[in-house]
């Protein structure tokens, strides 16, 4: 959700399609776990895994954005737009850092986590209040589905 509501606040015209941004903050969850639990992990190729995902989470990011800027055809419409898959990541690793850290340390307990909740919960507001009030505002209209 936080994708699509990242959407609707940075390219208001775009559609967005699929769930880029859970695959992504999950993705990004797991490679945050990998950063911080480096010298536990037993897996021989954790280097290797871990280029790999950011090879592939990077070249999806970057087609993404090469589609949305210029699409295949001029008539094809609206491309969809890449926001989701990049604040995706950023939940994910702020999520990933904050809540697999540490597992002796009440998460209450953390600056760190009433920072991240607190960031959230503002974001989250102001992009529910941007959706109902800044499309009139701004005279942006969304054009009717086929």
């Amino acid at each position: 959700s936080a994708g699509s509501l990242t959407v609707s606040i940075t390219d208001m015209r775009a559609p967005v399609v699929g769930g880029s941004g859970g695959v992504y903050a999950l993705c990004s969850a797991h490679l945050a776990n990998v950063v911080m639990n480096w010298a536990g992990m037993r897996c021989p190729y954790k280097l290797l895994r871990m280029i790999l995902a950011l090879v592939c989470m990077s070249s999806e990011v970057g087609r993404a954005v090469w589609l949305r800027f210029s699409p295949p055809l001029p008539s094809s419409g609206p491309q969809p737009s890449f926001m989701a898959h990049l604040s995706g990541a950023v939940v994910g690793i702020s999520m990933g850092l904050l809540i697999l850290r540490s597992y002796e340390e009440s998460l209450q307990k953390q600056c760190s986590w009433w920072v991240i909740v607190f960031s959230f919960i503002t974001f989250l507001l102001f992009a529910i209040f941007w959706n109902i009030f800044a499309y009139d505002l701004l005279g942006v209209q969304i054009p009717p589905a086929p």
